[in-house]
């Protein structure tokens, strides 16, 4: 429930709601106490959940095809948990859209490769076909061509339980772990999401097992062409790719005809090194990589190469994934992953910009634990392209020490350098900016995990059809590089910070805006790159700013403010969307660092996170808030309703008492 505004009166009273002393002047003292409140009721929700270790961590959501995942998993080793497949059925059915599908996001159009996995969870778990739920699903799926126009990644979960035929799946045989890297593919030379999903894949693969689906569950009515008879599994990416595409889907065929030919030794060698690769990285029960469909593709490999039951391994990678759970009294999902570095740094600079005592307490504690988790000198693979780049940089989840990123390390160590105790922090900001500055790319932009992981070629080979097989610069991950080497100022980094500036004007788009890689959308990517380029010392007067500030302000909703959806990622519709808050926040927050505090649309912005501020002292919202990958899966973190307003709504308080600068 939100705190409702009264009415404004001619002129501000004691007992006026925050919203209206807010519109009726930036100037009075009631502003200072409307705000004051606001800061200090989302200061001590957020504190009250901070863990007695020091970190925040919020449920990150994805879409169902990750419970529905877990529920096939299940069926695959056939250890099924009766009540947890329950609560996880009870999770798919009340997700499922008004248009008979399962959606990416919530309100997202219907997705055929979601509701595929979903319908067959839910008849795995024991739901009657015929039931009104599972027939508007059936219809939905037949109505947009059927099972067989789900993606590569649904294909080879129905090979696996022999719904399909496995020529249905692209080849990707282990033998991969063998080529050279001057070979057109290497693993190398694909993002590192890809490298920990695909070494499991090639096993299994390999291997074509069929799962052991225990009640014998099958969905030939959800083929429109019977599974054995189908020719067209490979329409899109032909379609999408062009004659690349044609060229790889040619290089497919031919392996499949030789390899028959394969010498039993090159494989056991192959199954062998792709084995070892996945040991090595297994990562005890964080997980293989530390997400969701890597850590299922292991498990399920070691099943398939005769671990036992009992074999340490393979229960560390199954508590693993029980580690993902969400489970509530009727209703459990499954995390895709876990966010608390990223949402303790995140959380720490709200605080910061708080700045009271509680708040900088909290932030201690937190940036405390932070420094216990940062990479150093473990090996990883950033040293693919960086051989010689020592550790500095920090994780996204508890652990996963080969794939520090470069997004949660500029923001911890921008956390750490602006900390009141800055100096207990001086060696671990100083290794993460060398980190940071090595794994600079070519072209001046930064990535999330790796350095020129541009071969873009790659997007078009069938098992690319989600188009995400790399890991290239954003805009987004590049301006939070510029924000921390702006601010901490060494004078090596110059070089490094002047061609990332320049990375980032060159990516500005016509309209004034930057696109968002890692967030919804361009409201997420102006923000990040407006914040960058005011810590950069790059005035408001320049044009850059300026054509972004004013497509902000042109994109403000009449409640003052802004909203966008997950659709802009498929198409870039100007179709006003409701307001959220930490899109909210994100454009305040640009606005502000753009010299815009005493602006009508910086007014409006703030009246409206007032106004919207829940009894709780946070804020919430049931929208999609950010991209795993754009167009294919998509991420609510339950996090960004919390100290994203905090953070603007301090920021807003801090720039008013300070007073007009000159």
């Amino acid at each position: 429930m939100s705190r409702t505004a009264q009415k404004s009166s001619a002129a501000a009273a004691p007992g006026m709601a925050r919203a209206d002393i807010v519109a009726h002047s930036l100037t009075k003292t009631s502003v200072a106490t409307a705000l004051d409140r606001a800061v200090a009721d989302a200061r001590d929700a957020l504190i009250a959940r901070q863990s007695a270790q020091g970190y925040w961590l919020f449920e990150l959501e994805a879409d169902c095809t990750i419970p529905a995942e877990y529920i096939m998993m299940m069926h695959f080793l056939d250890e099924i948990d009766a009540a947890l497949e329950k609560k996880l059925a009870v999770y798919l059915r009340t997700h499922q859209a008004e248009h008979g599908g399962w959606p990416l996001y919530y309100g997202g159009d219907f997705n055929i490769s979601c509701t595929v996995k979903a319908y067959y969870a839910l008849k795995l778990a024991g739901d009657d076909p015929d039931a009104p739920h599972m027939a508007r699903a059936r219809t939905a799926i037949l109505e947009h061509g059927g099972a067989a126009r789900a993606n590569v990644f649904t294909r080879i979960a129905l090979a696996l339980f022999g719904q399909l035929p496995w020529r249905g799946v692209p080849y990707i045989p282990v033998e991969i772990m063998l080529l050279p890297k001057w070979f057109p593919f290497h693993l190398d030379k694909v993002a590192y999401w890809s490298r920990t999903v695909m070494v499991p894949l090639f096993i299994l693969c390999t291997r074509k097992p069929v799962a052991k689906n225990p009640r014998s569950m099958h969905i030939p009515e959800l083929f429109t062409t019977p599974p054995s008879d189908e020719r067209g599994y490979f329409r899109e990416v032909v379609k999408k790719g062009g004659m690349v595409a044609r060229a790889f889907l040619l290089a497919d065929r031919l392996g499949r005809m030789i390899d028959p030919l394969i010498p039993r030794g090159m494989r056991a060698r192959a199954t062998r090194r792709a084995e070892e690769w996945m040991l090595e990285r297994l990562n005890g029960e964080d997980g293989l990589g530390a997400i969701f469909p890597a850590m299922v593709n292991a498990l399920e490999a070691m099943t398939i190469l005769g671990y036992a039951n009992d074999d340490p391994r393979r229960e560390t990678a199954k508590r693993a994934l029980q580690k993902l759970l969400v489970v509530g009294p009727t209703s459990a999902y499954c995390q895709p992953c876990v966010s608390p570095v990223w949402d303790t740094a995140l959380a720490s600079l709200a605080m910061q910009e708080a700045a009271d005592p509680v708040a900088a307490g909290a932030s201690s504690r937190a940036l405390d634990w932070l420094q216990t988790e940062q990479i150093l000198d473990e090996p990883g693979d950033w040293r693919v392209n960086r051989p010689s780049v020592a550790g500095g940089g920090w994780a996204f989840q508890f652990a996963n020490s080969y794939y520090p990123d470069l997004d949660d390390t500029a923001v911890v160590a921008w956390a750490m350098h602006q900390a009141h105790n800055s100096d207990d922090y001086t060696d671990s900001v100083s290794r993460a900016l060398d980190w940071l500055v090595g794994m600079q790319s070519e072209d001046g932009g930064f990535a999330a995990f790796d350095a020129d992981n541009t071969h873009f070629s790659l997007n078009k080979i069938p098992f690319a059809d989600h188009g995400a097989l790399l890991d290239p610069p954003t805009s987004d991950v590049t301006a939070r590089v510029v924000t921390v080497l702006s601010r901490i100022g060494r004078p090596q980094d110059e070089p490094a910070l002047g061609r990332a500036l320049a990375y980032l004007r060159a990516g500005q788009e016509p309209d004034g805006s930057w696109f968002g890689r890692w967030g919804t959308n361009y409201i997420y990517g102006t923000w990040s790159v407006l914040m960058g380029l005011a810590q950069a010392g790059v005035s408001a007067e320049d044009p850059a700013v300026h054509k972004a500030v004013e497509w902000l302000k042109s994109r403000q909703n009449l409640d003052g403010g802004w909203g966008e959806s997950n659709d802009t990622y498929a198409r870039r519709a100007a179709t006003p969307v409701a307001s959220t808050p930490y899109q909210t926040a994100w454009a305040l927050l640009a606005l502000l660092s753009s010299g815009e505090v005493a602006s009508d649309s910086v007014r409006r912005g703030v009246d409206h996170l007032l106004r919207t501020q829940a009894d709780d002292g946070l804020w919430s919202d049931p929208t999609f808030t950010a991209p795993g990958f754009p167009r294919v899966f998509y991420l609510k973190y339950h996090g960004y309703s919390g100290y994203f307003p905090l953070w603007a709504l301090a920021a807003f308080r801090t720039l008013v008492r300070r007073g007009p600068t000159h």
